[in-house]
């Protein structure tokens, strides 16, 4: 297929020139030409529901400029040891009650030690897949034993962003490398494990860095399943906390060029939806979002609940994806 003689197929070669000329679009051009491979490659009317429930908060010793949970700030966020099975399985049922179809377990560790916490998280997995729900798990670092384990126990997808650029990478984070990132997407993949993995915006970057992490991303030798698109929640006690806040339009740009670089994946309105307006919200889905995470909290920050999502998807006509629905669409055309 071409767009403005642009070919929208599968790839993985993209350039940086070519990355730079469909982010910097005119963003209503920007938007229809998202629009059109989103409806070539996707269900346009369904949105993934998900939940995202911080299973061990706070305590972490990295220095992730931007995350309360980092046990060097003072953010007020409460440490919390491991939450139990049972609690976990609760938190699960309420959310695929209310319309999701993916569960993310979070737990704030700078890597997934082999201990009896990891023991714990494995059976938490188990319960989860066993209720008919996708589940993913971000844990820090994993090294190939530990991936292979999480898919024995049932693991869908793993949660390990990028946040930014290899160039910008260690202004934000010292505590790891960009190469650390890099290897435990790897181990995943290679477990045969769903990738999911995105950025943060907002953290004081560049359009340049914006557009050096969708490289990094779309030329990987398979696209991440999913995407997850991420504005900064300023946290007061974080460095980041005087951020200014992103706007709409930012997020629209790097949805719509994510969307058209990476047509199969799985496009995550993440953090930062809170404050965004039904009207910004439709923008986004236009622009090739295709899913969303609903609860009260996203890890330690607001987020919309779930009747205001519901009453969303009512107006807008949207429908919730299923769960294990194949993170692939078949190529069209």
């Amino acid at each position: 297929m071409m767009l403005n003689g642009q070919n929208t197929s599968l790839r993985n070669d993209w350039s940086l020139e070519e990355i730079k000329a469909i982010y910097f679009k005119p963003v209503l051009e920007l938007i229809v030409e998202a629009a059109t491979v989103h409806k070539q490659y996707q269900a346009t009317g369904e949105v993934q529901v998900c939940t995202l429930l911080s299973v061990k908060t706070g305590g972490c010793s990295e220095d992730c400029a931007y995350c309360p949970q980092a046990a060097r700030y003072h953010t007020g966020v409460d440490v919390h040891k491991l939450m139990s099975q049972d609690q976990v399985l609760t938190a699960a049922q309420r959310a695929k009650e209310g319309g999701s179809t993916r569960f993310c377990m979070g737990a704030a560790w700078r890597e997934v030690r082999d201990n009896r916490d990891f023991d714990k998280v494995l059976d938490m997995v188990k319960g989860v897949n066993d209720m008919g729900l996708e589940v993913c798990c971000t844990l820090g670092m994993v090294n190939e034993y530990q991936a292979e384990k999480l898919k024995e126990a049932g693991l869908y997808a793993y949660n390990h962003n990028l946040d930014t650029s290899a160039e910008n990478y260690a202004s934000i984070i010292t505590t790891r490398t960009y190469d650390d990132r890099l290897n435990t997407i790897d181990n995943v993949r290679k477990a045969g494990i769903s990738v999911c993995s995105g950025g943060i915006i907002g953290l004081g970057e560049t359009d340049e860095d914006r557009i050096g992490m969708l490289h990094t991303l779309s030329t990987m030798e398979q696209h991440p399943e999913s995407v997850p698109v991420n504005a900064l929640v300023p946290v007061k006690g974080t460095p980041l906390e005087n951020q200014p806040l992103v706007s709409v339009w930012e997020m629209v740009r790097m949805i719509a060029t994510a969307r058209i670089l990476m047509p199969q994946s799985m496009v995550r309105l993440s953090a930062g939806r809170e404050r965004m307006s039904v009207t910004d919200q439709a923008l986004c889905f236009l622009a090739g979002a295709n899913s969303i995470f609903t609860g009260e909290k996203l890890l330690t920050t607001p987020n919309p609940d779930f009747d205001a999502d519901k009453a969303m998807f009512q107006l807008l006509g949207l429908s919730p994806r299923k769960s294990f629905k194949e993170e692939a669409q078949p190529v069209v055309g």
